[in-house]
């Protein structure tokens, strides 16, 4: 017998979630369920996944955890965050209740409200604030994260976001893939003249951040308010000749041609896309982007149009979802809860929800060989979740059902205590 590190047994369900690529069509609804399953794990990968007597002819442990009458899954994977900012925006919210409209909002204050903070802000608070928050997501069951810059906007404070996701990747239990994000916002001095901080962001930004290595992907918010197709292009080409793979905040609020830009550009992902047109989605279906599905921003906004996402999976686009963490739109730090939206607000079944939550969310972010799975050879990245079926936490809304939080094979988060 092969002594492992860590056993995990009888499973009432063992959501393997086993693909060779991302998933999509009827394949979304496939999450390779195992009764009375059971994992092991030597260091920090997975050695064996099977029925749990199985298992035991193959595997011993003196480190044995008990899931029955309990799900087991994958760790979500969160593609689209914005968790280093200092302070909330809580005052915003209430203005959307009075009626605001977020292009409004955004004239006085929405991402450029965050800004001055930003760059008031040492590193060291920026980790802290962060830090705390990534805990958190942990807590709800988050073991990887994209985190992306966008509320310095300035070199030197974009830089300074970076460096801090960057240590926030050393020192936290969580894995965070940095993206470049610039072209968030214009700030406040160059809102007159943009021109003028698209050639800082194209002649200082760009390359600064490719030479020290502090994100390989370059995102853009891709609307006709904030940077328009025409800017958008001239920007991404540019990333794109530093060498930064591209992702896109594409079609959030206007049908402008975010999702038909991203394909023309070969992006990797384009996100939101509440308004894609019909050309969009084919678009993008033959150029391979996958789209990023943020149903919380929609509802924390109070619109009532989702992104189409049975029509993408309809025409054979493999999609994910993502929190959108954010201190402005979307202030939820919860994977269960946007499963949850997803499933009641853009009608997917709670298996095509939690297959856009991990394996294609880490095909997302270019990690579906490592992560987003329970397969041998992958990273021990495992939920336990105290639910009867994997069908249970999307339909309990707005609890934690996460029992225990497994990464790289250690326990690192024991909600049960």
């Amino acid at each position: 017998m092969i002594k492992a590190d860590l056993i995990i047994k009888n499973a009432k369900e063992l959501l393997t979630i086993k693909s060779e690529g991302p998933k999509f069509g009827v394949e979304m609804q496939n999450l390779g369920i195992i009764q009375d399953g059971a994992v092991a794990v030597l260091g920090e990968k997975i050695t064996g996944v099977g029925i749990t007597k199985e298992i035991l002819k193959e595997y011993y442990s003196e480190n044995i955890i008990y899931a029955t009458e309990k799900v087991v899954m994958p760790g979500f994977v969160d593609p689209h965050t914005h968790p280093i900012f200092v302070k909330t925006r809580e005052d915003e919210f209430e203005m959307r209740i009075l009626g605001k409209s977020y292009k409004e909002i955004s004239r006085s204050g929405g991402i450029r409200a965050s800004i001055n903070d930003v760059r008031k802000a040492s590193k060291e608070e920026l980790i802290k604030l962060g830090l705390k928050r990534i805990n958190k997501m942990i807590e709800m069951g988050t073991t990887t994260i994209e985190a992306k810059s966008g509320y310095g906007l300035s070199t030197d404070s974009e830089m300074k976001m970076l460096e801090a996701i960057s240590e926030l990747n050393e020192i936290s239990e969580m894995d965070i893939i940095p993206t470049f994000l610039g072209a968030h916002e214009f700030p406040e001095e160059y809102k007159d003249t943009p021109e003028k901080y698209i050639k800082i962001l194209m002649e200082e930004m760009l390359p600064e951040v490719w030479n020290r290595k502090l994100a390989k992907y370059c995102d853009i918010f891709c609307e006709e308010h904030v940077f328009n197709i025409e800017q958008s292009r001239k920007i991404l080409l540019e990333a794109k000749k530093v060498g930064f793979k591209i992702r896109m905040h594409a079609d959030e609020l206007e049908p402008i041609g975010g999702a038909e830009l991203s394909a023309e550009i070969g992006a990797i992902s384009a996100d939101h896309l509440v308004a894609i047109s019909d050309i969009g989605i084919t678009k993008m279906k033959e150029a391979n982007v996958m789209p990023i599905l943020l149903p919380g921003t929609t509802f924390s906004l109070g619109l009532k149009k989702y992104a189409p996402a049975r029509k993408m999976i309809e025409a054979g686009l493999p999609i994910a979802l993502a929190t959108d963490f954010n201190p402005g739109s979307c202030h939820c730090d919860s994977m269960q809860t946007i499963i949850s939206i997803a499933c009641i607000e853009m009608r997917l079944l709670p298996s095509e929800a939690i297959v856009a939550s991990t394996i294609n969310a880490a095909y997302s972010l270019e990690l579906g060989d490592k992560i987003g799975s329970i397969e041998v050879g992958k990273q021990a990245d495992i939920l336990i979740m105290d639910i009867p079926s994997y069908k249970y936490f999307p339909y309990h809304l707005g609890s934690n059902c996460v029992d225990k939080v497994i990464k790289k094979g250690k326990l690192i988060k024991n909600n049960e205590n």
